[in-house]
């Protein structure tokens, strides 16, 4: 068995960013960024009235003063003249600051008396003016490579003139489920056997995560059937399996794809659930074997499949990140494997997170997987924890989960 660290390296070396496309603004959020985005204009693109009111020089808009109003300048229609000594232009917030003018009088402290303004009180030069490339000018980078998209960023690359923008293209990813015993949501159920859900779950992962997920019919517990099925998912960014990875008589999916030219990476880590997890190539796509029991296959899909994902997406694929609480239990001590412990997240009276690990902690319940707000970190050989004890979590709600 090898490290989660060193499966994790090895998985991630494996991949690199897919190439880019070309798309609409407009469908360009959660996307990420293959080129970084240049200004094409400056913002501000002129000096601006931040505010309702006048335009005015400063020196003469002392409280008590009168000025004339000798024109006016909405949004999108500059004055064409200058501001001399005692005028004034009416103004409004994003108008263009007429020549002249080195200040903005706001509407509520003057008192307008037809063609004059009576300042009420007096203005600073500079006041109430947003320079010119204040936000940003002309060719600056605004957004990074290698950036997923936010609303945020959208608003951005419009405001700097930008219809289109290059994003990596959206991983593709194969899902396989095997098994004689499964079946899909609504079809038939063989005797003895269980609905399928693994690939469903990690497709919904994998669309959360902004990839492409396509499910393929179930393969049955036969070499070639898996051979065959694996033909389908030939052209695509990644391939992952579920159920069959182990070494018993009825886990084949090595031995089917080995049909197809396997080369196996890896296979079982030191953790659980997840213990048999297999890696390998078939040419030049990545296969991830995950385990068939469903919690085993959502720890490692967090885990593994999560980073490749986005390092195929044009991230950096970065561990996940990790929060603190107290056990609301005690824990026992742990053997060489890495625990993932399902747990509800609770707070105590003085509003500190508090962790409780379910009593069971069976692989194959995932109505304890659904309820369970994050997972409890238990390192190789750790230590008896009595209850109110530090320990790491990974919170589900962190991650959209």
């Amino acid at each position: 068995m090898i490290s989660i660290e060193d499966a994790r390296a090895r998985i991630l070396a494996a991949f690199a960013p897919v190439g880019a496309e070309t798309v609409a603004l407009a469908e360009a959020c959660g996307r990420i960024s293959a080129a970084a985005v240049i200004a094409r204009r400056t913002q501000p693109p002129a000096d601006v009235s931040a505010m309702d009111g006048y335009a005015v020089r400063a020196a003469d808009a002392r409280d008590g003063a009168t000025l004339r109003v000798i024109g006016s300048a909405p949004a999108g229609h500059p004055f064409a003249g200058r501001i001399g000594a005692g005028e004034t232009v009416r103004i409004f917030t994003g108008s263009i600051l007429p020549e002249g003018a080195d200040a903005v009088l706001l509407q509520e402290d003057a008192e307008a008396m037809g063609e004059t303004v009576r300042v009420r009180e007096s203005v600073l030069p500079g006041r109430h003016i947003r320079r010119m490339g204040e936000d940003f000018a002309r060719d600056e980078p605004i957004i990074a490579a290698g950036r997923r998209l936010s609303p945020r960023d959208i608003g951005l690359a419009a405001a700097a003139n930008h219809p289109w923008l290059r994003v990596h293209r959206r991983p593709r990813v194969a899902v396989l489920a095997t098994g004689d015993e499964i079946a899909l949501p609504g079809e038939p159920i063989p005797q003895g056997g269980i609905v399928s859900s693994n690939a469903h779950a990690l497709a919904a992962m994998l669309t959360s995560l902004g990839a492409v997920a396509s499910v393929l019919p179930i393969a049955a517990d036969d070499p070639d059937a898996i051979a065959q099925a694996a033909d389908a998912a030939r052209g695509f960014d990644l391939l992952l399996t579920t159920g069959g990875a182990s070494v018993g008589a009825h886990d084949l999916v090595q031995a089917g794809l080995a049909r197809r030219g396997l080369a196996v990476d890896f296979w079982k880590i030191a953790m659980r659930p997840g213990k048999p997890l297999m890696f390998g190539r078939l040419g030049e796509m990545p296969v991830l074997g995950l385990p068939g029991n469903p919690v085993a296959a959502f720890v490692c899909g967090l885990l593994f499949v999560r980073p490749a994902v986005l390092r195929l997406a044009g991230l950096a694929g970065a561990p996940l990140a990790t929060a603190t609480a107290t056990t609301a239990t005690p824990l026992a001590a742990n053997d060489r494997r890495f625990d993932f412990l399902r747990a509800r997240l609770l707070e105590d009276e003085a509003g500190n997170l508090v962790a409780e690990a379910f009593a069971v902690q069976d692989s194959a319940m995932q109505a304890v997987l659904a309820r369970a707000d994050a997972l409890i970190l238990r390192p190789p050989f750790a230590p008896a924890l009595a209850a109110g004890g530090v320990v790491e979590i990974i919170r589900f709600d962190r991650l959209g989960l």
